[in-house]
């Protein structure tokens, strides 16, 4: 029974693996690109919106402006008794106007 050997000795023979400083860096910097994209990836598919908005019709006029008009004057003709203030923040909104001046000629729509 003394010709039976151990199965591991392949293992025991392989010398272990002593990193300079370069190596070190090197590894290090492998590791930590690796979890940044694993971390974009995770991040990526948490923010991510599945469901489908409703998509709603709604009518609008459009308006040609005309010297001398601000979104509050048109939004007055047009309020027809609804606040004046939320019809110009819907004008603002749905004409991508960040601070509210218009121009004459310039056509924007106005929601229904």
């Amino acid at each position: 029974m003394s010709a039976i050997t151990s199965v591991n000795q392949g293992f025991l023979a392989i010398p272990s693996v002593r990193l300079n400083r370069r190596g070190r860096l090197a590894r290090t910097l492998v590791v930590l690109s690796l979890a940044i994209v694993a971390a974009s990836v995770a991040g990526g598919k948490a923010g991510a919106d599945t469901t489908i908005a409703p998509i709603v019709s709604q009518s609008f006029i459009t308006v040609t402006v005309a010297p001398g008009d601000t979104v509050w004057s048109l939004a007055n003709r047009v309020s027809e008794g609804r606040g004046v203030r939320s019809l110009v923040a819907s004008i603002i909104e749905v004409n991508s106007l960040g601070n509210g001046d218009l121009t004459a000629g310039q056509k924007i729509r106005i929601p229904l």
